[in-house]
C-alpha cells in the first residue's frame, strides 16, 4: 500500500494499517509532516522571537469523535496540546462587534504541526513526489491512497475530481510580529464582512507565550489575486488588522504563505462517504473534504475510515 501525503489524514490511515500488520509506505512532498497543519519560523526579525514558530495553516482543532478524543487526551497529558478557548470575537470593517461561543478549541504550544508529528511516531515517511499520472497497469500490485486536496490528487489521478467534486478556495496566511502588544487581549476574531481578512488569530494567546504575534487569513478573493506574489498582499492584511484592532503601529516582521487549496468550501462537500475509491484501479482518496464540516478532525476521521476499509478488503 502506498500512501501519498503525510498530513493528518495520511498518518491516520497509516496508523490503522500498522495496527493490523498491513505493509505500507508513505511519501510526502516536503521534509516536514503536517500538510496544512504547517508552521513558519521567525528569521532575522531583530527581536528576541527569532526561532519562534507561527501556526500558518490550521489555526486550531476541535474534538467530537470518541476515537480521536482518546489521542487528544494522551496529547493533553503529555503537554503536546492544550485547551485554548471556546470563545471568539466577531468583527466587521469598523471593529469588534461582540463574541461567539462554540466548542473548545485546542492548540499546541510547539505549533499545531507537532500534533501530526506525535501521531506519526514510529512511522517511516519518505520525501518525494509521485511522478506523472497513475496508470492502473502500473499499480496493479499496489493500491494507492491519495491523502491531499482534490486538485492536487487530480494531477496524479485525473478522475479525482469525479470522485470528489467539491470546490476549493485559496487563502494567504500573513504572519505579523510586533515590538510589543498594541491591542486588547483576545484569542481569535472572525470577520465576515471585510474584503481583506476573514480571520485573525492571536498567536501569542494560541501558543501560550503571549508574544505580540498575529496571523491573519486573507479573504479568498483577494488571495486569488496574489497567488503569484503572496507578499504583495501583506500591506492589505496589516491595514485591515490594524483597523479592526484599533492601533496604528507597523509590525517588525511579516511573512506571507500561499495556500492555493486551503480548504474545501462548505456546501460543496458531503458527509458520506468518508472517503471514495476507484477500486478497479487500486486508487483511494481521503481527506477533510469528505465531511459536511471540513476541519482537522474530519481529516483524521476520513483517514481512519479509509485505513479500516483497506484492512477489511486486503
Amino acid at each position: 500500500m502506498l500512501i501519498v501525503g503525510a498530513g493528518i489524514t495520511g498518518i491516520a490511515c497509516a496508523r490503522v494499517l500498522r495496527t493490523h500488520g498491513v505493509p505500507f509506505r508513505i511519501i510526502n512532498k516536503g521534509k516536514k509532516l503536517g500538510g496544512r497543519m504547517a508552521a513558519k519560523v521567525v528569521r532575522d526579525s531583530g527581536t528576541e522571537f527569532d526561532g519562534r514558530v507561527f501556526d500558518i495553516g490550521a489555526s486550531y482543532f476541535t474534538v467530537s469523535d470518541p476515537e480521536f478524543q482518546v489521542h487528544v487526551q494522551d496529547m493533553l497529558d503529555l503537554g503536546i496540546v492544550t485547551e485554548w478557548t471556546d470563545t471568539f470575537h466577531v468583527a466587521d470593517d469598523t471593529g469588534i462587534l461582540g463574541v461567539k461561543v462554540g466548542p473548545m478549541r485546542y492548540s499546541a504550544p510547539k505549533g499545531i504541526r507537532s500534533v501530526v508529528e506525535y501521531l506519526a511516531q514510529g512511522l517511516e515517511v519518505s520525501e518525494g513526489e509521485f511522478e506523472g499520472e497513475i496508470d492502473s497497469r502500473d499499480v496493479a500490485d499496489e493500491r494507492i491512497a491519495l491523502c491531499m486536496p482534490t486538485p492536487q490528487a487530480a494531477k496524479i489521478f485525473p478522475r479525482a475530481t469525479e470522485l470528489n467534486p467539491c470546490v476549493w478556495e485559496p487563502v494567504i496566511a500573513v504572519s505579523m510580529l510586533f515590538a510589543e502588544q498594541h491591542w486588547q487581549d483576545f484569542d481569535g476574531i472572525f470577520d465576515n464582512s471585510t474584503s481583506a481578512v476573514t480571520w485573525i488569530a492571536n498567536d501569542g494567546s494560541r501558543r501560550g507565550d503571549r508574544a505580540p504575534a498575529l496571523v491573519a487569513h486573507v479573504h479568498p478573493v483577494l488571495s486569488s489575486q496574489h497567488l503569484v506574489d503572496p507578499s504583495a498582499v501583506i500591506p492589505f492584511a496589516v491595514s485591515a488588522v490594524a483597523k479592526i484592532l484599533d492601533f496604528d503601529q507597523e509590525p517588525v516582521w511579516t511573512s506571507a504563505h500561499r495556500w492555493t487549496f486551503a480548504k474545501p468550501v462548505e456546501g460543496t462537500t458531503r458527509s458520506e462517504p468518508l472517503f471514495n475509491a476507484a477500486p478497479e484501479e487500486g486508487v483511494f482518496m481521503a481527506g477533510d473534504s469528505f465531511s459536511d464540516r471540513p476541519r482537522v478532525e474530519a481529516g483524521w476521521i476520513s483517514g481512519t475510515a479509509l485505513g479500516k476499509h483497506l484492512v477489511g478488503t486486503r
